[in-house]
């Protein structure tokens, strides 16, 4: 390809770009993976390489959306510990899946999970008012919750592209909280499970040092333009570009 043959600086340049891009969609839904996965590709990087090195290298991105939504994330402290569990165990299962097991048949299906995360954010609303009767304090809602985040988290660690949109999905229906506190969520969420991942892709080796270490920096950058960019926008707005982007990421993973 021709990004393989350009020159180290112009590599690294391209890099700093993708990373750019992908933490301000990551700031804003998720989906960033979509950026930096195809440039590393397009670089010579392997594919193996290039889905741990992405992993690695995105999670700045959500520093950005953490601090712009630090109000909401501290009331929350509770429900965030007993997430936690989770994230961890769903976000280690799904590297081993990736690391050890054949990835045909998940990789198959990851385009029917983004669709149907953004089918379900779609449809929140209508499902929450359909839902209104049982208390949120009910433990199928609880259960529900815990049982889609850890889901979410498996598909975290293997591959992670829109894994915003699906925790916002589960989320949105288990939850009974406005759009920002349910971003701050995902924010913080995603750094999670993402950064399980990574500490698992550090010690297993594979990266694209190179890749990384540029990405880090685009993506912490791109994360805090695309946070001020999400607290500018109305909460109507904000679902519509969700499930625009969902809807794309999900036809980009069939076409593809």
């Amino acid at each position: 390809m021709f990004a393989a043959s350009l020159p180290l600086f112009w590599r690294l340049f391209v890099f700093l770009l993708a990373g750019i891009g992908a933490g301000v969609a990551n700031g804003v839904a998720g989906g960033g993976t979509f950026i930096t996965f195809p440039t590393l590709l397009a670089t010579g990087i392997q594919a193996l390489q290039a889905n741990v090195s992405t992993s690695v290298g995105v999670l700045p991105s959500y520093v950005g959306g953490i601090s712009g939504f630090r109000r909401q994330i501290a009331s929350h402290a509770k429900l965030i510990r007993s997430l936690l569990p989770s994230c961890l165990l769903g976000a280690s299962l799904g590297c081993v899946l990736l690391l050890s097991a054949s990835p045909g048949t998940f990789r198959a299906v990851v385009p029917w999970l983004i669709g149907a995360g953004t089918l379900l954010f779609a449809m929140a609303p209508t499902i929450t008012k359909r839902l209104a009767h049982i208390d949120h304090a009910h433990p199928s809602r609880r259960w529900t919750l815990y049982i889609g985040v850890f889901a979410a988290s498996i598909y975290g660690g293997y591959f992670g592209a829109g894994l915003g949109i699906l925790l916002l999905a589960v989320m949105a229906i288990t939850l009974p909280f406005e759009m920002p506190e349910l971003q701050g969520l995902r924010n913080l969420l995603s750094l999670i499970i993402n950064s399980c991942a990574a500490i698992i892709f550090i010690f297993r080796g594979h990266l694209a040092l190179d890749a990384v270490y540029m990405l880090l920096v685009g993506t912490l950058i791109g994360g805090w333009l695309g946070t001020s960019l999400i607290q500018r926008l109305s909460p109507r707005a904000v679902r519509i570009l969700i499930i625009l982007i969902g809807a794309a990421t999900t036809i980009r993973l069939a076409w593809n």
